[in-house]
């Protein structure tokens, strides 16, 4: 199926494919999705919506989210997206620099496509994928990446991508990995977002801590049809610290950045799990 949505990509228009997913596939999945139900909450709770208010941003959610699926694969297919970079020289001192540094992500609008954008040339750059991702999926992937510096390192069971990412940071590398879902390690810290207490993973928070490196966080939202646009953003914290104390800072830093971002794209949440505590 995803060889034959690039090969369809190809020759039709994008925007048949949002025609397609908004009257044929979305409705489908306000009905039979269980995570309705918990993007619905996220609007009601969080943002305080009305009952119709908050549906109709569900079915907005699903939407975007679609988009974003469609826009992949569209990008597989040779297909360009108008990208606008907030930050790119604060990305490009950090990438030119010596040291390595840490850019932490999330699961809103479409991180994936700063991989084709964010240049790579000083140093390579490492991003943690989701080990079970469809095999045509990371096959496009690589082939994309092919003649870039970027690296792919998938999670394992047997926690060999720790190694991986050990390595690359002591090699003066970049290392991207998303800080809003486990993967792997269940320890967590606690930080307060959009109003509510959850919880992150802390392995991101302590990779960056363990080696007094820079970090920054970068998001990628949609912006219009054809265009989006990346936020690079510095991540502080006080090097003089305890390493608890310091990845806190980060953690909280990036709730932030996070719940920033947010208030400016709330319908591009794609979290489809119980993210916040309830009580």
């Amino acid at each position: 199926m995803h060889r034959w949505l690039i090969r369809m990509l190809r020759v039709i228009p994008i925007w048949v494919l949002y025609a397609f997913v908004a009257v044929a596939v979305v409705p489908v999945c306000m009905i039979v999705n269980p995570a309705r139900s918990i993007i619905y909450r996220y609007f009601r709770e969080r943002w305080n919506m009305r009952p119709f208010k908050a549906m109709l941003m569900t079915y907005r959610n699903f939407y975007l989210f679609a988009q974003v699926v469609i826009d992949k694969f569209a990008m597989y297919a040779g297909r360009r997206f108008e990208i606008d970079v907030e930050g790119l020289e604060y990305y490009n001192k950090l990438a030119n620099a010596a040291e390595g540094f840490v850019i932490l992500s999330a699961h809103i609008g479409n991180y994936e496509i700063a991989g084709y954008t964010l240049h790579a040339d000083a140093k390579r750059f490492n991003a943690l994928v989701f080990g079970g991702e469809k095999g045509s999926v990371m096959e496009n992937r690589n082939r994309m990446f092919a003649n870039t510096n970027i690296r792919m390192i998938a999670v394992s069971d047997d926690m060999s991508h720790l190694f991986a990412i050990n390595n690359a940071l002591a090699d003066g590398e970049t290392v991207s990995m998303p800080a809003d879902r486990m993967l792997g390690s269940r320890r967590t810290i606690g930080i307060t977002l959009l109003g509510a207490e959850a919880h992150l993973p802390r392995g991101p928070f302590d990779v960056a801590t363990m080696r007094g490196l820079n970090v920054v966080a970068v998001n990628v939202m949609k912006t219009a049809a054809k265009k989006y646009t990346i936020y690079v953003t510095p991540l502080t914290y006080n090097h003089e610290a305890t390493r608890t104390e310091q990845s806190l800072q980060l953690a909280q830093g990036y709730a932030a950045e996070l719940e920033r971002m947010l208030k400016m794209y709330p319908a591009q949440w794609y979290n489809y799990f119980e993210f916040w505590h309830t009580s």
